[in-house]
């Protein structure tokens, strides 16, 4: 257990918090609370990798805070009705889809390498900034439009286009380990 670690599990501890935030109606502290999350995952990266502290409990941690964050916050707006309902279920479905593949991998005695990829990494990037806005734009009473309708288009479509990149890794990876 080191710095980074420690900020990790900090992060995680900030999820139930989140969700209580919103389903209180407490955006501002919501939105406060995600930016503080935000920064730590910066923190925590750049300590990890600057000063040689990167571990193997950090690497599976660190995913695990990100999604346990951002999945929970998407429900969440999602039953308040800030966010539509299709969205959320085509981010979370997303994560379910990707964690089943991997564990059929691993049932099969085949474990695939788990590495995010490009458009992952995309996907992530446009879910944060379309949660952070949604959050920002109920803490502070600001209308979002409409940037928050070409944030959430594009969240769906990455969302998509990473689903399926990972599908066809995985379907590469079954078949390849498969034939041999």
């Amino acid at each position: 257990m080191n710095i980074p670690n420690s900020i990790t599990l900090g992060r995680i501890v900030l999820v139930p918090l989140v969700v209580w935030a919103i389903a209180s109606s407490q955006m501002m502290a919501a939105f406060v609370l995600f930016a503080i999350a935000g920064i730590s995952d910066a923190i925590d990266g750049f300590l990890a990798k600057r000063f040689g502290m990167a571990t193997q409990l950090g690497a599976l941690l660190d995913p695990i805070a990100d999604k346990a964050l951002l999945v929970s916050i998407y429900l969440t707006l999602g039953i308040e009705n800030a966010i539509p309902r299709w969205l959320v279920i085509l981010v979370v479905s997303r994560d379910i889809m990707i964690v089943g593949a991997v564990m059929v991998s691993w049932l099969l005695d085949n474990p695939m390498p788990v590495k995010p990829l490009m458009i992952s990494k995309l996907n992530t990037t446009a879910q944060v900034i379309f949660a952070g806005l949604v959050l920002a734009s109920l803490g502070f009473g600001f209308k979002a439009f409409p940037y928050d309708i070409v944030l959430m288009a594009m969240v769906a479509i990455l969302t998509l286009l990473s689903v399926s990149a990972y599908f066809i890794e995985w379907v590469r990876h079954i078949g390849t380990t498969e034939a041999m």
